[in-house]
């Protein structure tokens, strides 16, 4: 008879769980990370007429990533090539562009308090794994709190798996997170939200591709009129979500 694991039993390291589960934990909006209270411009849009019903849910959602695929998912991309090399000037650069190509409050809260949020829940299996000890220790010395995309990129450096599909099952996680807003904001119904999954999905394997094909120097995330819809949702009446 198998004896169950109990609470006190050590943590298993992180290397020990299969690639793939890795990747699929990382991806799960059941991750303690709070990325389910963001919506990324998407109320604001709501709010402002710019999205009515599924369709406008579906260009909207696929606009942002086409925008990511430029801007954070780049720069998860080189991210991980960085962390496997341990290269502390590639790091600090990329540290520095994440903060600063943060335009407004909620998009640079969203960064500070999800990163930090998952830097927190890889401490938890550091204990039993000295190279992911090593990398968070590194972590911290390029600043507080770090973003987002430097601490995933962080997460999948150590994961045996093409980067394209590294970068995939990221950029699905974001998508499901997005449409779970969508649901709320519209709003929408499961089946469209699933129809909508479904036209993203389409995309990401385009995204991604932009993404492992743009240079540190043509990262960008130039979108005024999110700026501005993001500038307004600070202040907007009524809000369910905290971006």
């Amino acid at each position: 008879m198998d004896t169950a694991a109990t609470a006190t039993d050590p943590p298993p390291r992180w290397d020990a769980v299969p690639p793939a589960l890795r990747l699929a934990w990382l991806a799960s909006p059941a991750l303690p990370i709070g990325a389910f209270s963001y919506s990324e411009g998407l109320e604001s849009a709501v709010e402002h007429g710019l999205v009515r019903d599924e369709a406008g849910a579906t260009h909207w959602l696929a606009q942002q990533l086409a925008l990511m695929a430029r801007g954070d998912l780049a720069a998860i991309a080189q991210g991980l090539a960085a962390w496997r090399a341990d290269d502390t000037a590639a790091l600090a650069a990329l540290h520095d562009w994440l903060r600063c190509s943060r335009d407004g409050a909620e998009s640079r809260l969203q960064s500070e308090q999800t990163g930090q949020s998952l830097a927190v829940w890889l401490r938890g299996w550091a204990a039993q794994d000295a190279p992911l000890a090593g990398r968070l220790a590194l972590l911290r010395t390029l600043g507080a709190p770090p973003p987002f995309a430097l601490v995933m990129a962080l997460a999948l450096a150590s994961i045996p798996l093409p980067d394209e599909a590294l970068l995939s099952g990221c950029a699905f996680g974001w998508a499901e997170n997005q449409v779970q807003a969508a649901l709320k904001a519209v709003p929408l119904g499961q089946s469209a939200g699933q129809r909508v999954l479904g036209h993203l999905a389409a995309r990401i394997p385009a995204a991604v591709a932009t993404a492992l094909a743009t240079p540190p120097a043509q990262r960008q995330l130039f979108a005024p009129m999110l700026s501005i819809l993001a500038a307004r949702h600070e202040t907007q009446y009524s809000r369910l979500f905290r971006s």
